[in-house]
């Protein structure tokens, strides 16, 4: 059976939880299903050596016995990239992601792969996710956003770079009040181009966002006023670095957000308590807030971060969490398969090769 290759318009669109979930509803459906990343792009070190988590979350998840290496061969980290630039290596590193994945295949009935968190992360290597559908010769399920008509521009830039192996496109994470057009204008839209619609799943606030007490804990962070709930989502951040009253206008436009902002501006962190959608207010550079403004959040029930690194460094940790969304785990996954069995139509995935 030809693998079933999972890959997305951008970063932050669900797509691991959603590749891991189409692994486990083939499971269920009675068949030895595999996992492949050829690039490991999302990367930690543990034991010293550099690895991508989403083939840890993987190999937990579906009960697979294999190496990490056997999943991930490409280590795309910085060094790698660096030496790639310096050496022609593109046969090399194509020959070897073809070994490991025919490898895994004889293994299994059917093997998803999981694409990198852009579409053109790997054209140093001829890897960009095009090229690994085409090396593998791979079904491609495009996973994206919609909250305007615009985005529909992105969709179709990358179905068409899939032309041949495109298996169809779920949209993720939509709001209610996108739901609509979505179905009745886009879809039928994009079928006229023979661009399939195989789901439009529903955004799940716990899947679109982190908790407080997740991104506090992400930054290291000192809460300095324990009691006040950590249980609210976060899905955006300002940087509180404007005069306090543009600040007010500003924060009131927003919702679900975290404020981010010296220890020593008061007044930036008093207009944020003023603002019903301000979740969290994250001061940097280890200040410590004075004690009117402690009051004051105890009084608004806003929790409020302690993290002892600078302005930048913070909000480059801030956006990489909630670029990749919520923290990956078996929950995730687990809500994820549901949503897709409600609202996704995946079976024709599972019967075979056209």
């Amino acid at each position: 059976m030809k693998p079933i290759f999972v890959t997305s318009t951008g970063e932050g669109t669900g797509k691991t939880a959603i590749a891991i979930a189409v692994a486990k509803l083939a499971q269920e459906e009675g068949l030895d299903v595999g996992y492949f990343k050829p690039k490991g792009t999302r990367l930690k070190s543990p034991v010293g050596k550099t690895r991508d988590e989403d083939p840890i979350l993987a190999r937990e998840i579906l009960g697979l016995d294999h190496d990490l290496a056997e999943l991930e061969p490409v280590v795309y980290s910085p060094a790698f990239i660096e030496e790639a630039i310096r050496g022609d290596r593109d046969g090399e590193v194509r020959e070897r992601v073809r070994e490991h994945f025919d490898a895994l295949a004889d293994q299994y009935d059917l093997v998803v792969v999981e694409g990198g968190g852009r579409l053109e992360t790997g054209g140093i290597v001829g890897l960009t996710d095009p090229d690994v559908a085409e090396l593998l010769d791979a079904r491609t399920l495009l996973v994206g956003g919609y909250a305007n008509p615009a985005d529909v521009d992105g969709v179709l830039a990358a179905a068409r770079q899939f032309e041949g192996n495109l298996a169809g496109v779920l949209f993720n994470a939509v709001a209610d009040g996108n739901f609509e057009s979505l179905n009745t204008d886009v879809v039928p839209f994009l079928e006229t181009r023979d661009i399939p619609v195989l789901g439009i799943v529903p955004r799940v606030q716990e899947l679109a966002g982190i908790t407080v007490a997740d991104l506090a804990d992400s930054l290291g962070a000192d809460v300095l006023n324990p009691e006040a709930s950590t249980d609210g989502f976060v899905e955006r951040f300002a940087v509180g670095a404007m005069g306090s009253d543009a600040a007010l206008r500003h924060f009131r436009r927003m919702r679900n957000a975290a404020m981010v902002t010296g220890g020593d501006r008061s007044e930036i962190q008093a207009a944020a308590l003023e603002a019903p959608g301000i979740e969290t207010i994250v001061l940097t550079g280890g200040l410590r807030p004075s004690g009117a403004i402690l009051g004051k959040a105890a009084e608004a029930d806003v929790p409020i971060l302690l993290v002892q690194s600078d302005t930048k460094v913070t909000v480059d940790r801030i956006e990489d969490e909630l670029s990749t969304g919520r923290t990956r785990d078996a929950e995730t996954v687990d809500r994820m398969v549901e949503l897709l069995s409600n609202h996704a139509d995946l079976a024709g995935l599972f019967e075979g090769d056209d």
